[in-house]
């Protein structure tokens, strides 16, 4: 694929490979931006942010790792950069105080996250390695079924079963402690 400015017209091939490759990854570009951000205002703009950025560093894709690897740490860096501008943009603006919400917000996404990594590690090993390596990592289940030396199959069971007995016990958690776990889980 060319790189592009705004003058260039793509190809009609260009066009068509730029729409499969979003067809096939927006959903996971979109879930990480989501995981890291918990806002889906900001994770819509960050999800098209990040094809943006993808189809003017295609070419610097070298093979070396899978693409969703690749895709997966351009999606995080653009995600990091984005705080690392708002954060300066805060700092300008608000001379480093924090408003009474924004800091309430941030205490239950520490709790959230606290509370998600004691439910995950509940988790038998099989099923705790599927969410992970999927869900977090944004592994392919091919990659994982490699990985772990595993059929496809069996990746995809298991991490099956493994959601349904997250939500299991994050549901069962909520009900002994009170407390709220992110529900985008």
């Amino acid at each position: 694929m060319k790189k592009a400015d705004e003058s260039q017209q793509l190809t009609e091939g260009e066009q068509k490979t730029f729409h499969e490759l979003y067809q096939k990854y927006y959903e996971r570009v979109y879930s990480i931006c989501l995981r890291m951000t918990h806002n889906a205002s900001e994770s819509e703009d960050l999800t098209q942010d990040v094809f943006i950025r993808l189809f003017r560093t295609l070419e610097s894709f070298r093979g070396e790792s899978s693409f969703m690897t690749w895709l997966h740490r351009l999606t995080v860096n653009q995600v990091l950069m984005y705080f690392r501008k708002r954060k300066v943009r805060s700092e300008l603006t608000s001379d480093n105080e924090m408003s009474l919400a924004d800091l309430a917000v941030e205490r239950m996404r520490i709790v959230d996250c606290i509370l998600l990594s004691e439910v995950i590690a509940k988790l038998p090993e099989g099923y705790r390695q599927a969410i992970i390596l999927h869900d977090i990592e944004g592994l392919e289940h091919r990659e994982i079924a490699e990985r772990r030396g595993r059929s496809i199959g069996t990746s995809k069971s298991q991490l099956h079963k493994g959601r349904a007995l997250l939500r299991e016990l994050i549901a069962g958690h909520r009900r002994e402690n009170g407390r709220s776990v992110a529900s985008t889980v």
